[in-house]
Parts: structure tokens; sequence; C-alpha cells
């Protein structure tokens, strides 16, 4: 609160009109609703970015510098506890006075239920239940492929003293992950684009709410950041349109929105949205649906070892290709969300 006032103190006293408006302090908890923010704040400030795209939301502990961005935000958008239960923590502990926009938790966002089963839109196979049984929480092994990069990806002079406790803390929230059930919402609703151009209007209704001398130039970037996801849109309805009709196969759960969005065709997941090594049953049931629904692609991710996504690939006689939710090889910033969206896209063509 005492940095909040003397904050308020020195805007008061400043006389440029550009000192009066200053942008507020905004953090964005994954790259695609960084990206977001990043258009709506384009020309008039930069949001920090609380984990890299090359990290796992579902278990990523922040960095001094992330944490520290975190507690001096006056603004926290992000998708919400669903997708990162530690940083929900974080948020309540770090950011108690700064307003949160919780993107899930909007009316304007539309949700969907997780799916149970290896083989999507079909009945859980035996030995799926005694998996689910545990309570795994999505995602919750991702981390694994990525708590390793990420140190070798930023500079340790930020963060080396505090090295062995962030291993620590990754590792009892990689364990405590495993208390949480696949119920309730999947919270990868950033794969529906008509979601991110709703979020882009809620976006700019908070900036402008925290800063209403640049309440404009929030509302045109918006506008004009919906129009280059439509624009993405349409180039993606012409991408996918000659191979809309053929099945794949993904390496873990992630990607209901975008299939459900643009009429796609996935006939299982090797693993379910936690990303666990599937068991002989799920694999056995998924090799019976590939060769059954006629599948012509495996997608794998960049996250994940990809020796299962060869093997069922290598068995069945399947393409594969590379498909990344998160954009790990994309920059940053107001130009990510269109391109993430095309990339996608590109891989899946290219597959199938």
């Amino acid at each position: 609160m005492f940095k909040r006032l003397l904050a308020a103190t020195a805007l008061g006293a400043a006389s440029s009109p550009a000192a009066l408006a200053e942008p507020p302090r905004v953090a964005a908890d994954v790259a695609p609703v960084h990206s977001l923010v990043a258009q709506v704040m384009q020309g008039v400030g930069t949001p920090s970015l609380l984990m890299p795209a090359g990290a796992s939301p579902h278990a990523y502990a922040l960095r001094p510098s992330e944490a520290r961005a975190l507690s001096e935000a006056e603004l926290v958008v992000w998708i919400g506890e669903d997708l990162s239960p530690q940083l929900g923590r974080a948020v309540g502990t770090l950011a108690e006075g700064a307003v949160v926009l919780e993107l899930l938790e909007a009316e304007e966002t539309r949700t969907l239920p997780f799916r149970q089963t290896v083989l999507l839109g079909g009945k859980p196979v035996d030995g799926e239940h005694d998996h689910d049984a545990h309570g795994h929480d999505d995602h919750a092994h991702e981390d694994h492929g990525h708590e390793e990069q990420a140190h070798e990806d930023h500079g340790h002079d930020d963060h080396a003293h505090d090295e062995q406790a962030h291993d620590e803390q990754a590792h009892d929230d990689h364990a405590g992950a495993h208390d949480h059930a696949h119920d309730g919402t999947d919270p990868h609703a950033w794969l529906d684009p008509e979601n991110a151009k709703a979020w882009l209007g809620l976006i700019a209704d908070a900036l402008a709410d925290a800063d209403p001398a640049n309440a404009e130039a929030y509302a045109a970037n918006a506008d004009a950041g919906r129009e280059a996801i439509d624009a993405a849109v349409s180039d993606i309805e012409k991408t996918l349109a000659p191979v809309r009709d053929r099945t794949f196969v993904v390496f873990h759960d992630a990607y209901q929105y975008f299939e459900d969005r643009f009429d796609l065709n996935a006939a299982g997941a090797i693993a379910l949205a936690d990303a666990t090594d599937p068991g002989p049953a799920r694999l056995s049931a998924l090799r019976r649906s590939i060769a059954e629904r006629g599948v012509s692609c495996v997608l794998a991710e960049p996250q994940f070892d990809p020796g299962l996504v060869a093997a069922v690939a290598s068995e069945s006689e399947l393409d594969t290709a590379v498909i990344d939710p998160l954009g790990v090889a994309l920059e940053p910033g107001p130009a990510f969300y269109p391109a993430l969206l095309r990339g996608m896209a590109a891989s899946m063509a290219e597959c199938l």
C-alpha cells in the first residue's frame, strides 16, 4: 500500500502529459495471453511475461525476476488456477493489491470440460480409471521436460542463489499436482480464437479503468488485434480445408478448443491431459482406434520425449509432425498469437 501511495503521489506531482499518461504495470502468465496484452498496450507500454514460452505453466516455479514483476504489477492477466495452480498461490501472496483478470472465469469465455479418455469422444479403456483415481492434475508431468531447459535458456545471474530452492519447489509442486483430479474446465482456452478476441476487449477495459488517459489507444489496439486474429482464422480455414476430413492422434489431449473451432477430427491422444506415460491398455486401445478410424498422422510436441510418438507412428506407419500450443520458437509480443495459430494449422496440414 505504501508503495502505491508513493506512486500516486509522484504521478500527481508530475506536470508533463507523458507522465500523467504513464501506463500501469501489467503482468501476464503465459506467452499467448502476454501476446494479447502486448497487442492492447502496443505504443503505450509493455507487459511483463511471468512464464517463458519454453516452460509449462502447470508446475512452473517463478524465478526471482518474475516474482518481482508480479509483486510490482498493478494489473495481472492470467488464464486461471486450472492452468497454473501454483501461480494462483503466488498471485494471492505477491499481488494482493493488483487488479486480477482471470480469463477462464470471465463470462465471455467459452469453456469446455476435460475429456477423460485416451480415445477422444469414446469410452474409457481398461486401466484408465485406475490412473485417474490417483487424481493427476492437467500436465503435471509436462514441466519435467522444461525445468532443465528453462534454467539453460535464462541467465543464472538472476536466480543462481535460489537454484536449489527452485528445484525443490518444482519437485514439491510436481508431486503436489497429483492431488488434483481431471474434473473441471480444460484450461487451454486460448486455442479458440473467439476466446482470444473476447479477451482483447476485457484486457482493453481493464487497462482503460487503470489508465483512462490511454483508453482510446487500448480500444483501438484491441480492434486491430481482433482484425489480425480474423485474418489468421481466414488463412487457417484455407490451410485446413483440404485435410479437414482426415484423422490424427496427438501426444496429449490439449487441443480440443482448436479442434472444435476448426471442425477437426482427433482420433485419440497418446496420453491424457497430464501427459503421463500411457499404460499397455491405453496403447492397445489407441492402436485399435488408429486402425479402425484411418488415422494418417501423429502430432508430437517439443516439450515431450518423442520416443512414444515415434513408437506409435512407426508401428502404424504414420506420418509425424510437431505441434506446439505454447509457441516455444516464437518471439513474444503482439504478433505472437496469430503466428501461434497459423503455425499449428501449418503443422497439421503438412502432416495430414
